[in-house]
């Protein structure tokens, strides 16, 4: 019997009548999540790729004094994977793309902010599911860290990207209540939807706050705006992907928010 499917990566081959994994291969732009020694000198990779999605993968000399800095999440590489069988753990080559982290060695701050993000991705994205939003956001955040005065504000809306492309966008266009587009400056924890000053004001204890540069990139940042979006990212992560697996929001992102409180940055 000839191949009765051959959909890219997950095809089948037929043989003797018997359907036959194929082997999975691809070459990839990827930032690396996180990784763990395995063996006498490999690691294990978690690593977000620009087309497919979340992966891991055994990095042969992984665990080396070369390869070590590249290993640390936030690097960047062109990743080449391939696994004799579709189902199981694939290796990989990474060639390393830029500093990553390594620009931002004198910036403990920013060190927390990328450990953050890259440990809020982990634990939200499913392995082996295409988002390219996910990975956009990741990169524009990459390159904010080398910028302290704007990176916290970006992390923001790397969150809110986040939610977006797991399908939990909010909906900052307009009032939920009356439909009005102005003076909006509440979200609703419930729906995740915007609401006037005017039609938010009898609930307003009971409403998120929604600081004005999730609104416009042009709006200047105010006291407590920080905090007030990473509460407001925070809850519906929170709410929408961690508290269903039964997890809590990854310590990294905790150290994050007590780094940022430190420094009086929030």
């Amino acid at each position: 019997m000839g191949r009765a499917l051959g959909a890219g990566l997950w095809g089948l081959d037929f043989v003797g009548g018997r359907p036959q994994l194929e082997a999975m291969e691809f070459t990839d732009d990827a930032f690396v999540l996180g990784a763990r020694a395995h063996g006498e000198n490999g690691a294990i990779v978690d690593l977000l790729t620009a087309r497919h999605g979340r992966w891991a993968a055994h990095v042969a000399g992984g665990a080396s004094r070369r390869m070590r800095p590249h290993m640390q999440a936030g690097a960047r590489g062109l990743v080449r994977y391939r696994a004799r069988v579709a189902e199981q753990l694939g290796s990989a080559t990474l060639e390393p793309q830029g500093e990553g982290p390594a620009a931002l060695f004198d910036d403990p701050l920013a060190l927390a902010g990328i450990a953050a993000a890259a440990a809020v991705t982990a634990g939200a994205l499913p392995e082996r599911e295409p988002h390219p939003g996910a990975f956009l956001a990741f990169e524009a955040l990459s390159a904010a860290l080398l910028h302290p005065e704007i990176w916290p504000a970006v992390f923001v809306r790397f969150e809110a990207g986040l939610l977006q492309d797991l399908g939990f966008g909010l909906d900052l266009s307009r009032c939920a209540a009356t439909g009005a587009v102005d003076d909006l400056v509440y979200v609703s924890p419930r729906t995740g939807r915007a609401v006037s000053r005017e039609a938010g004001e009898p609930y307003k204890d009971r409403l998120l706050a929604l600081p004005p540069f999730l609104l416009a990139a042009q709006s200047g940042l105010s006291a407590g705006d920080i905090a007030a979006g990473l509460d407001l990212t925070g809850h519906f992560l929170e709410a929408n992907i961690f508290g269903p697996l039964n997890r809590p929001l990854p310590p990294a992102r905790v150290w994050l928010l007590e780094r940022l409180r430190e420094a009086g940055r929030l």
